[in-house]
C-alpha cells in the first residue's frame, strides 16, 4: 500500500534513506559524500520545508512496515520525481514500478505532461528507469557544495492524459 505522509511525518523518509543510501551508493560515492548528501537532503527539517512548499511524499508499506518511498513536486506543466527508494532487499519486486504509476496518477491529477528525474549516471536504477520506457534526455553535473558532485542523467517520461 502507498500512502501520502503528512509533514510531521518526515522522520519515516530520514529513517528510511539512512537504511537505504548506503547501500545504494557504496560502489558510486564515498561514504564522506554519503553522509553530507544524507546530512543535506534528508535532515527532517529539510523535508518538513519540502512538504510546506509543495513538495508531497509517499511511503510504500508492506504489512505496516515502512519498505520504500517517493518524493515528487509540481513544476510548470512537469512532474519531478526528486526520490524513488526501496529497501535494497526487496527491490525487483514491483515496488518501484508501483510508485511509478502513483507519479503518473499524480502527474495527470496536476495536470503535467511529463515526468522527470535525475539519476546518478553511475545507479544500477538506470536500468530501471530505461526499462519502464524513460528516455534519458541530457547529462548534468551539479555542484552540490563541500568539493562533491551530483553526476547525473536526466530521464523524462510523456504522461498522456
Amino acid at each position: 500500500m502507498i500512502r501520502q505522509l503528512a509533514t510531521h511525518e518526515m522522520q519515516i523518509i530520514q529513517n528510511l534513506a539512512h537504511q537505504i543510501w548506503p547501500h545504494t551508493f557504496r560502489d558510486i560515492l564515498s561514504e564522506a559524500q554519503i553522509e553530507y548528501m544524507l546530512d543535506w537532503m534528508y535532515n527532517k527539517e529539510t523535508l518538513q520545508l519540502q512538504c510546506q512548499s509543495g513538495h508531497e511524499f509517499y511511503v510504500y508499506y508492506q504489512q505496516d512496515q515502512p519498505i520504500g518511498f517517493m518524493g515528487i513536486e509540481k513544476i510548470g506543466e512537469k512532474l519531478k520525481l526528486h526520490k524513488l527508494y526501496v529497501l535494497p532487499h526487496l527491490q525487483g519486486k514491483g515496488i518501484g514500478k508501483a510508485f511509478i504509476e502513483k507519479a503518473i496518477e499524480r502527474a495527470k491529477a496536476l495536470n503535467c505532461n511529463r515526468l522527470f528525474l535525475n539519476v546518478n549516471r553511475f545507479n544500477t536504477a538506470v536500468k530501471f528507469y530505461e526499462h519502464i520506457g524513460m528516455s534519458i534526455t541530457k547529462e548534468e553535473n551539479i555542484d552540490i557544495g563541500n568539493g562533491y558532485w551530483m553526476e547525473d542523467y536526466v530521464f523524462e517520461l510523456a504522461v498522456q492524459p
